[in-house]
């Protein structure tokens, strides 16, 4: 059975903009991998250093915000090519729930099976909890995907997060292939039972 997330609490950091594509959140040059691991370390690897590799002033870079695990951002985030590295270096990096004004659909896809929640904010809202993430790093934020809130202290910002989403994540059905390999019990039974499969 795979974890139900209902829940991600936790400290978070806002990057701002809109339109945050994919090529953004991952370079292209750190997709050379054989695997995703240490992707993390590459997560808006150009905003973040220069060429040199020394850290440019960045919300990620903030020593008060090492270990957050919810990321705030605005409008389309995930846009651009639909390469499963950008949510693997997030979730390598120690994401586990995004906020946003909206997602690129593909982008969000890929987000949910890694059991990361892209829940959506209306922009008044959004604005708010930046406001307040950017005021204090020490906050503690709630993203409930099963309530379909996100909170801090007693404000409350109700969120949008699809059905289909919404329900493979609360009830532990976020990975296709795990959900496959579960079943494979099941699956060999029905090839059995098939004429066609059986060799001749």
């Amino acid at each position: 059975m795979l974890p139900r997330i209902q829940q991600v609490i936790g400290r978070a950091v806002h990057v701002p903009g809109n339109d945050i594509d994919t090529d953004r959140i991952i370079p292209a040059r750190f997709m050379k991998c054989v695997t995703f691991e240490g992707l993390g370390a590459y997560a808006f690897y150009d905003v973040r250093f220069q060429q040199d590799g020394n850290p440019r002033p960045h919300p990620m870079n903030a020593p008060e915000r090492a270990g957050a695990s919810i990321l705030i951002s605005g409008m389309n985030f995930g846009c651009g090519s639909s390469r499963e590295h950008a949510p693997q270096a997030l979730h390598r990096h120690g994401f586990r729930a995004v906020v946003a004004g909206s997602f690129a659909e593909i982008f969000f896809g890929n987000c949910t099976t890694l059991a990361i929640p892209c829940v959506t904010l209306a922009e008044a809202d959004l604005a708010k909890l930046a406001a307040a993430v950017d005021a204090d790093p020490s906050l503690e934020v709630t993203v409930d995907v099963e309530a379909r809130e996100v909170r801090h202290g007693a404000q409350v910002f109700p969120a949008g997060i699809p059905t289909t989403a919404h329900d493979a994540l609360v009830n532990g059905r976020w990975d296709p292939i795990g959900e496959l390999l579960e079943g494979s019990s099941q699956v060999e039974s029905t090839a059995a039972s098939l004429p066609y499969m059986a060799c001749p």
